[in-house]
């Protein structure tokens, strides 16, 4: 493997432990002499085509340090689809710059970039090692049992759902519908982590609604009505690419996005949630809140799971160490250890399988008669998300007026 430098990006939406796998890419390469410096692309690969670069070696250890508990993409990041046309200049660029590593941090658009430009460059003659690290708060990525980033957000859900139901719970009389939403375009993931935040039987969520399953209008009125009558009022977790049984979605967006992907919450449509609160409300005749959760649960640092920006540093790191053995078009993916003990190792994956599908929640985790998850589910997300904060709850004890005497009933 011929000596050279190695460039690493960050691409899509970020994650709170992102910037995990990029100081784990920096500080690995340290490690190894054919590796010159680490050139840090500036938002994506839109970067890579600019030539705005950054020389990452330059930074100083206290604020590489930093960047590694920090939030968001301290590169930047960006959602361009590279296109065939483009292909040559990125080669240039590459060679120009003496670039023989590649990592880009991403989810499977990002994948796909990685794959493509390392075959590009194989079929014209250059030696370049592209390894992709993995990251989406979707969880949806294929060829991983979960992708860093997901732990952190789904705890980040978790605890909004925990608190969030202690409101709904106390303000009952007054809003008795509350209709939370994670992000999910494809997969329930996020939606599904909000069961963690039930502690006794009465508490929210009460039932929870995915993508993996369409949503029939007569069943979710009726799982209204009986939360409704069990607890007085009904929380509901949902992610935002839920459909209806006819296919279409509930948010009615009609929005593309440039990847052919839909814009839920868009001006093409309301949030699901929204819709969801206001089909429920409506049929129960009372009020209700709606709360939709967007770019906060990618970038909570407060809220970051311990194993998930662990995972992330892993990844990082691996990936290095996978480029510099002259391994290329890989991914590094987790594999989930055996047994009741959380464990899991990096395992290096073919870019190729990544592009294979969308990772949804298998039928498992899944109980239909309940519109719910099932406990299998939370024994998978647990681990991820770590130790949830409790809360006090009042036991409300009945106070009885004393009985009436007959002295002083005569006083009367």
């Amino acid at each position: 493997m011929a000596k050279g430098n190695l460039v690493v990006g960050q691409s899509g939406g970020p994650t709170a432990v992102i910037n995990a796998s990029l100081v784990g890419v920096i500080r690995e390469a340290r490690r190894h002499p054919d590796i010159r410096t680490v050139l840090g692309m500036r938002f994506g690969i839109q970067g890579l085509l600019a030539e705005d670069l950054a020389d990452l070696y330059a930074e100083p250890e206290d604020v590489i340090e930093a960047v590694r508990v920090s939030p968001s993409s301290a590169l930047g990041s960006c959602r361009l689809k590279l296109a065939d046309e483009q292909l040559p200049h990125v080669l240039d660029v590459l060679r120009r710059f003496d670039v023989r590593y590649l990592a880009y941090v991403g989810g499977d658009d990002s994948q796909n970039t990685t794959h493509r430009i390392v075959r590009y460059c194989l079929e014209h003659g250059y030696e370049l090692n592209g390894i992709g690290i993995p990251k989406t708060v979707d969880n949806d990525l294929y060829g991983t049992d979960h992708t860093p980033g997901y732990g952190s957000a789904a705890r980040y859900v978790a605890i909004s759902v925990r608190q969030g139901g202690i409101l709904a719970r106390d303000m009952r009389k007054v809003d008795p519908v509350l209709v939370f939403q994670a992000v999910g375009r494809d997969a329930g993931w996020l939606a599904a982590a909000a069961a963690l935040a039930r502690e006794a039987e009465d508490d929210p969520p009460h039932l929870i609604y995915v993508p993996e399953r369409p949503i029939a209008r007569e069943r979710f009125l009726a799982d209204v009505e009986r939360c409704h009558s069990r607890h007085g009022f009904v929380a509901i977790a949902i992610g935002e690419g839920v459909v209806w049984s006819d296919g279409k979605p509930v948010s009615g967006t009609q929005v593309l996005d440039r990847f052919g992907n839909p814009e839920y919450g868009s001006t093409g449509g309301a949030s699901a949630a929204m819709v969801l609160k206001s089909v429920a409300c409506d049929h129960l005749g009372v009020r209700g809140e709606f709360q939709v959760v967007e770019s906060l649960a990618m970038c909570a640092a407060d809220r970051v799971s311990a194993t998930d920006r662990d995972e992330a540093y892993r990844a990082g790191v691996e990936a290095v160490r996978l480029a510099a053995a002259g391994r290329t078009g890989l991914m590094v993916a987790f594999e989930r250890d055996d047994g009741p003990r959380y464990g899991c190792r990096c395992v290096p994956v073919p870019l190729t399988r990544v592009n294979e599908g969308k990772q949804r929640m298998p039928d498992r985790f899944l109980d239909p008669a309940e519109s719910f998850v099932t406990p299998e589910v939370l024994g998978y997300v647990r681990p991820l998300v770590g130790e949830l904060p409790s809360y006090g709850r009042l036991r409300a004890v009945p106070v009885r007026p004393p009985p009436v005497s007959v002295a002083d009933s005569h006083a009367w």
